[in-house]
């Protein structure tokens, strides 16, 4: 049975949202000229690069410190796990890894951000000065987190004794949690923002794992008047961008009593006040107990400036090859990439053996060998207990693992799924993805 990983992409988000930028990421007391050379380097130490490294490293075409990886980060984050603790499932520092004890020794890492790339010349510019040239270039520095997007959000996110929370960022995804058990009475609004964002579904998932919790603490019944009213407000027209499972969850949220606010995208937070901009121009104030808010995310700066980028600030890749549009040796995955489908880990499973082979041939003068058809995917959790397993391709075709295999219909929440989420995906990740040891659709690799 093949099974995937799937998750809330890149998994490697850190709280600030400068994480890559020169002024946040200078690790030497002095600032260097110097030059170094690799056969390929790897910017970003992500769900996306440590595959990728690992995987090009394990085809055997590789020597010491041929391959580079270039991040700032001195922690790697399971990004997926976030879900998990703000419903009291996981604790986050189990999720949280030392990035540089996860790269292999024989890749040389550079614990640097990136000033900017020079494709025409083969070469990035470190934030400490240096020099790196390359061979084949791969761009997987994921996208940042944008809390300033959101009027306000700053500013609550960083009071303690505020009522508003995200999954989004370490230091929050725990007083989520707090947050739900201490609410007994009033308006929880959950939100999700217009605009490109990591794993789709991950704001239900907040939604729905605290409506259980308050159903079973009997402070919540959808067929009478309760003391708590929720409403889930998205900056889309429906509840998931694949009509299958849009379809089941909307059916859910009118089962439980949500009231659902289409095309209202959060645009400020005021006190207990959350203001919403919506399709027709106008705004709608509403007042909140309790706030999840989802930031709005984009891609880095030192990405979206340079010469490697699309008019959206992605880099610029065939959807098939994750080749270069204009330079053929430059490769991109994950959520920085140009890549037309959700940016989820499981959406990395699939396309990391895709760039590794296309990589190794083309450095050979060959033609792609592989293509990618779009996958991923996203592990839904409706309550405690239970999962909505959504997989899916380009053109947001379902295209799913045991609907084939067993006959079973996927967007029927279940319990095997809910232990796919909770156990084994955290498992999988830590002690084989990461380390190149798992290709997601092709399951465990060599």
């Amino acid at each position: 049975m093949v099974l995937r990983i799937v998750a809330k992409s890149a998994a490697r988000a850190q709280p600030a949202a400068a994480l890559f930028s020169s002024s946040a990421t200078r690790t030497l007391a002095t600032v260097s000229s110097a030059s170094s050379s690799h056969k390929v380097v790897v910017v970003g130490g992500g769900a996306g690069g440590l595959s990728v490294s690992h995987q090009l490293l394990r085809s055997g075409k590789y020597t010491q410190d041929d391959i580079a990886v270039v991040d700032p980060a001195a922690f790697h984050h399971y990004q997926p796990g976030w879900t998990l603790v703000g419903g009291g499932l996981k604790n986050k520092d189990d999720l949280k890894m030392s990035l540089p004890e996860l790269v292999d020794s024989k890749l040389k890492f550079y614990n640097n951000g990136v000033e900017t790339f020079s494709p025409d010349n083969n070469s990035v510019q470190l934030s400490d000065g240096r020099t790196l040239n390359y061979e084949h270039l791969i761009v997987s520095p994921g996208i940042q987190i944008k809390y300033d997007a959101i009027k306000g959000l700053p500013e609550a996110l960083a009071d303690p004794s505020s009522a508003v929370t995200t999954i989004y960022g370490y230091d929050t995804c725990d007083k989520t949690f707090r947050l739900i058990e201490q609410f007994k009475k009033g308006k929880a609004i959950f939100t999700q923002p217009a605009g490109m964002i990591k794993c789709a579904g991950a704001p239900q998932k907040a939604l729905w794992l605290a409506l259980d919790h308050w159903k079973k603490a009997g402070l919540y019944n959808p067929s009478s008047p309760s003391d708590i009213q929720i409403s889930f407000a998205t900056g889309l027209p429906v509840m998931f961008g694949v009509k299958k499972y849009s379809e089941k969850l909307n059916q859910l949220r009118e089962e439980r009593g949500v009231e659902g606010l289409f095309q209202h995208d959060l645009v400020e937070i005021d006190g207990d006040k959350a203001i919403f901009a919506k399709a027709d121009g106008s705004k709608l104030t509403e007042q909140f107990g309790l706030l999840h808010a989802v930031p709005k995310m984009g891609p880095y700066a030192f990405v979206a400036k340079s010469p490697l980028a699309d008019a959206a600030g992605l880099v610029d890749v065939d959807k098939a090859t994750l080749r270069h549009q204009k330079y053929a040796n430059v490769w991109s995955l994950g959520d920085a990439s140009s890549l037309p489908t959700s940016k989820t880990a499981a959406a990395i499973t699939a396309q990391t053996p895709v760039l590794v082979a296309n990589l190794l041939s083309a450095s050979e003068g060959k033609d792609a060998v592989a293509a990618y058809d779009g996958y991923a995917s996203c592990p839904l959790t409706t309550e405690y207990g239970k999962v909505l397993l959504a997989e899916f391709k380009y053109d947001l075709i379902p295209k799913e693992t045991f609907g084939k295999l067993l006959g079973i219909d996927q967007a029927v929440p279940r319990r095997a799924f809910y232990h796919l989420k909770k156990d084994f995906f955290p498992w999988v990740y830590k002690n084989h993805m990461v380390k190149g040891t798992w290709g997601g659709p092709k399951g465990f690799l060599r």
